[in-house]
């Protein structure tokens, strides 16, 4: 990486070095085998929630 990059500069030679693409769609995001059923991930995500909601003040 070249020396004294700051800013957008320094996050496009980051990704260049890393060769990291953009997102072009939801699709990019999608990936299977995280959570075993639907109840886990409604489980998961009435957890966010909850927490969210303590978390507020």
């Amino acid at each position: 990486m070249a020396p004294g990059l700051d800013g957008p500069a320094l996050r496009d030679a980051v990704f260049a070095e890393k060769d990291v693409q953009p997102i072009r769609s939801v699709d990019d995001w999608a990936c299977e085998g995280i959570f075993e059923s639907d109840d886990e991930l409604h489980e998961f995500l009435d957890w966010v929630a909850a927490e969210r909601k303590a978390n507020l003040g």
